[in-house]
């Protein structure tokens, strides 16, 4: 695990964790070596000095956390405002709050379900987290980091593969295309698609640009030329 501006090496792992300054400095020496070893456990890069508690990035993907170890409904204002402001700049946002009495259960959920007339909370938006104790609520955090970089790798593997589906879809319409003027088979039209590229630039290709830059005949060259600008000879029938 790397420490504070490690080094670029060290971001090999599956992901980067950036900690608060000012919110490690309240915690137990003993909680913040738990999440250290957790992270190293896991390939996480552990960098310092952040807006909220923690920033995890995985598979491209930031995800922050407000994450408050000590429940005081005292200080709900302060932890609201601090919520409110952070989910205006953190697309994915979760707060993570620990509560290990019944009284903290019973004080947070007051507190929370009153958010929304006195702090101006959206309910649901940006997702409390409630858990027992420090060091599950750090093991729900790393969890919701990584299944947020799984989705993101997931998503950008299905936009992968629907962007090959439609170029070979576009592949197959255009050599059906070519391969419909008589004499023209597949390898004419792979050559004329490496050489000059789209439908239109070929349609638009003089007969000489086409024997420059391809290795086509100057009878099919002569054909392709008519076929996109004589009417009368790509709708009559073709006998290949």
């Amino acid at each position: 695990m790397a420490s504070s501006g490690g080094d670029p090496s060290g971001l090999v792992g599956r992901g980067v964790c950036m900690m608060s300054t000012s919110w490690r400095d309240k915690q137990h020496p003993n909680l913040i070596n738990f999440m250290a070893t957790f992270l190293a456990a896991n390939s996480y890069c552990l960098n310092l000095s952040v807006s909220p508690d923690f920033i995890f990035n995985n598979g491209g993907t930031s995800v922050a956390f407000v994450f408050e170890t000590n429940w005081d409904s005292e200080k709900e204002a302060a932890v609201f405002s601090r919520v409110n402001t952070l989910k205006r700049q953190f697309k994915h946002l979760y707060v993570v709050v620990v509560l290990p009495t019944g009284e903290q259960i019973e004080s947070f959920n007051q507190s929370y379900f009153n958010s929304y007339s006195r702090y101006g909370m959206e309910l649901g938006c940006p997702t409390f987290v409630p858990v027992c104790d420090p060091e599950m609520g750090f093991e729900k955090i790393v969890k919701i980091a990584h299944a947020r970089g799984v989705c993101k790798q997931q998503d950008i593997i299905t936009t992968m593969r629907n962007e090959r589906v439609q170029a070979v879809q576009c592949m197959d319409a255009f050599l059906r295309v070519l391969t419909s003027i008589p004499g023209i088979d597949s390898h004419d039209a792979n050559a004329l698609a490496q050489a000059i590229g789209s439908i239109e630039a070929i349609a638009k290709a003089s007969k000489e640009f086409i024997l420059e830059n391809t290795d086509l005949s100057t009878e099919k060259a002569q054909r392709i030329f008519r076929f996109f600008r004589d009417p009368q000879y790509y709708l009559s029938p073709k006998i290949n």
